[in-house]
């Protein structure tokens, strides 16, 4: 559905070592945006290929208006977890890196019995949740 989401920064340098941590344990690398021109102040993490031509990416950047960087009411971005090891380092190096909890690792069983999730604001404010579903009890037990 989607190509790509953006979400506007204050601090690129900052906003780039928070996000390095906390998408690591979800798999997510920086894509490589080297020889690309007009990429000045911008991050992203996902697939980005030929000049994104095949793209699934999270990217930040200063806005384009010059304006500050806010963020919206009920605005979320939820990434996919491939374990509850990996929601945890999501929701512990988001707390390491300037982010705070909007919602400790656990199950939400109002959504649904699989349902495992942790919640975090970055230093800019933006909302996200990283989400494992499959499993009702910790892999490995």
């Amino acid at each position: 559905m989607f190509t790509y989401v953006c979400l506007g920064t204050n601090d690129a340098p900052r906003a780039a070592a928070f996000y390095d941590a906390v998408l690591a344990p979800l798999g997510l690398q920086r894509v490589d945006t080297s020889g690309e021109p007009d990429w000045e102040g911008w991050h992203g993490w996902g697939t980005y290929e030929d000049q994104g031509a095949r793209e699934v990416a999270l990217w930040l950047c200063p806005p384009f208006d010059g304006r500050a960087a806010t963020v919206g009411n009920g605005t979320m971005v939820a990434l996919r977890a491939r374990s509850w090891k990996a929601v945890d380092a999501f929701h512990a190096q988001a707390l390491v890196h300037g982010g705070r909890s909007e919602g400790e690792p656990g199950l939400r069983p109002q959504y649904n019995p699989d349902f495992y999730a942790a919640y975090v604001r970055d230093p800019d404010g933006h909302k996200l949740a990283a989400v494992c579903r499959g499993f009702t009890a910790p892999q490995g037990a």
